[in-house]
């Protein structure tokens, strides 16, 4: 029987376009190798380390910085790093708003500071606020360890209490699935063309 909700942050609560941010930092930055470093589902190089909180924010500007043509300040930086968002997901807000007081829900996001500032606006702005929605938050970069990463499942169980296979992983890259897998999560690997409310009401009804 599953008794808590884990959901992923970009990909699942927040849709993204991982092109259009892409482009803006080739246009906006002259960050002409960002492919290097940016990804969707697993950031490399020093995007990635500061997902795992390695590097703090002057210093990821000042990483990226170097990649850029001269002039190009932190405030564009953060602009084009805000692009991969889309917007919220409605049918996640549905899933949300009917799963309150049924589940405790949680988030478990491989992510960065300065999206999460983006993030907290746009979920208040679709009225399921993080502080009051969600029971913990697990941030990649607080963490210091990046999913797949078998500690950062480990951790979170501990944290949560309860026995793995009573616990809903909700993620949209299969590395991230198969991982949780790995230390006895239930899970649904999430296609952003799909219906992620329908998806998991089968699963907590056991029809599947």
């Amino acid at each position: 029987m599953i008794k808590a909700l884990v959901f992923d942050m970009g990909g699942v609560l927040i849709r993204l376009n991982g092109q259009r941010c892409v482009d803006a930092f080739k246009k906006k930055a002259g960050f002409d190798d960002i492919e290097d470093y940016l990804d969707l589902f697993h950031q490399k190089g020093f995007i990635g380390e500061f997902e795992k909180g390695a590097i703090n924010e002057d210093e990821f500007y000042r990483r990226c910085l170097e990649h850029c043509r001269p002039g190009t300040t932190p405030d564009v930086l953060e602009e084009c790093l805000d692009k991969i968002l889309v917007d919220v997901n409605p049918s996640a807000v549905s899933l949300i708003k009917e799963c309150e007081g049924k589940y405790p829900m949680y988030v478990l996001s491989n992510n960065n500071p300065i999206s999460l500032r983006c993030f907290e606006k746009m979920l208040v702005q679709a009225g399921i606020p993080m502080d009051k929605v969600f029971k913990e938050i697990f941030f990649s970069f607080r963490m210091k360890v990046l999913k797949p990463s078998r500690e950062i499942y480990e951790r979170m169980i501990a944290a949560i209490g309860l026995p793995p296979e009573e616990i809903l992983f909700i993620d949209d890259s299969e590395k991230n699935v198969t991982g949780a897998e790995a230390v006895g999560l239930k899970t649904l690997h999430y296609r952003p063309d799909g219906d992620l409310r329908t998806q998991v009401e089968i699963l907590l009804s056991g029809r599947y």
